[in-house]
């Protein structure tokens, strides 16, 4: 018996000392490819607008079984206090960065995130979303400030990060759809530049894992939505002229 509880804790250890490792090895990783964002993913010509160029750009998208229409309006509805885990990873900031613990209500994140002081910077109803903000993410508290669409692309007072984020459904054949979030990130001078990175460096793991997250929950619903018994709720409220809402 002492023996095998002795292997689980060898077992137990390797383990955890290897998900070290590769913590530090993805911080290091993040560290040096700071500023040098990929291209490769499709780019998004109503983000290019507002900020055509960055140090962080962060792409991630699923392909879901449902139209345009559905999967636009579950991203609307994602209400992530639903998710554990974005719960736990908002609760590991706090630690992190020893800010006052949130109470956060039960709303939709669109909801939420305009509470925050996040702002529309464009918007393509029912198909793609651009939102933005200036803040100083590695202050305990961090507070958003969002500016008028003109007013967002010419800020450049130092000391401040500025970030524009979209979601965005692209159809995918018939009755199928993509979703798609971008993140970007640009910084008004060294300094800022700087603290970012130290920033980014840290929480980059929790911030990919909450955009994969809302992919799995989006693509989740959406197609829950597309079930026989929810097919009615899920085109409710949509142009019903538009065949794509009708599933086949």
């Amino acid at each position: 018996m002492r023996t095998n509880v002795k292997r689980v804790a060898q077992i137990v250890g390797v383990g955890a000392g290897a998900a070290a490792l590769l913590g530090v090895a993805y911080m290091g990783t993040t560290w040096f490819r700071y500023g040098k964002a990929s291209r490769e993913a499709p780019q998004d010509p109503l983000l290019d607008r507002f900020m055509p160029g960055y140090e962080i750009r962060e792409v991630h998208e699923t392909r879901v079984h449902a139209p345009v229409g559905v999967t636009y309006a579950a991203a609307e509805a994602l209400d992530f206090q639903q998710s554990p885990l974005v719960k736990g990873i908002f609760k590991g900031r706090e630690l992190l960065m020893g800010a006052a613990p949130q109470q956060r209500a039960s709303q939709s994140f669109l909801s939420e995130v305009r509470s925050l002081g996040w702002r529309v910077l464009d918007e393509e109803p029912g198909h793609h979303l651009v939102m933005g903000a200036v803040t100083q993410p590695w202050k305990a508290d961090v507070q958003f400030r969002g500016l008028a669409p003109e007013e967002f692309v010419t800020f450049n007072a130092p000391g401040y990060a500025k970030i524009a984020w979209t979601i965005a459904v692209e159809p995918n054949g018939a009755t199928g759809s993509v979703f798609r979030t971008e993140t970007r990130v640009s910084t008004t001078d060294p300094d800022s530049r700087r603290r970012f990175r130290r920033y980014w460096t840290m929480v980059s793991p929790g911030v990919v894992l909450i955009r994969r997250e809302m992919l799995r929950l989006v693509r989740r619903e959406a197609e829950r939505r597309m079930q026989p018994d929810t097919t009615y709720s899920a085109i409710r409220g949509t142009d019903l002229r538009d065949p794509l809402m009708w599933p086949s």
